[in-house]
């Protein structure tokens, strides 16, 4: 992988985990990005250094989901299987769809190959079960309905 690919790797895996700490805390967007900034991307945590991340791909991810949350659900909802809602999603796992949503939504620039491939290796950081294979196919069919207007 070149060095972009792993700072933006490390961008979407901390964009999740800045998300995932909005939806529990509901920690204003200003602090939550300068709490990243300061504290997590590239440090050092409990003796397990973190990559460094593409800073501004980072904040745009969590920036652009949270401004565009109606947008980025309703496409995540439209999706999933009758009588299921965005309630019943694990917290994690819905701050993946999140992010890989708005990044399919929003960033043309990345091919939806790549941006999909990406949250699922997020979310086998995460899951051992189904849910990367779930993930997989959601945001597939998010990218191709965006990507095809």
């Amino acid at each position: 992988m070149s060095k972009r690919s792993i700072s933006r790797s490390a961008a979407r895996l901390a964009a999740v985990q800045a998300l995932y700490q909005h939806e529990m805390e509901g920690t204003p967007v200003a602090a939550l990005i300068h709490e990243f900034h300061l504290h997590r991307l590239g440090a050092t945590i409990e003796e397990e250094e973190y990559a460094g991340a593409d800073v501004p791909f980072f904040d745009d991810v969590v920036k652009g989901t949270l401004a565009r949350l109606d947008e980025v659900d309703t496409a995540i909802t439209a999706r999933l299987a009758e009588g299921w809602s965005m309630d019943r999603l694990d917290r994690t796992m819905k701050a993946i769809l999140r992010a890989g949503a708005y990044e399919l939504i929003a960033r043309e620039d990345v091919p939806i190959g790549a941006a999909v491939s990406e949250y699922v290796d997020v979310a086998k950081a995460f899951f051992s079960g189904r849910e990367p294979a779930f993930a997989n196919g959601l945001l597939d069919a998010i990218g191709k309905a965006v990507r095809a207007k």
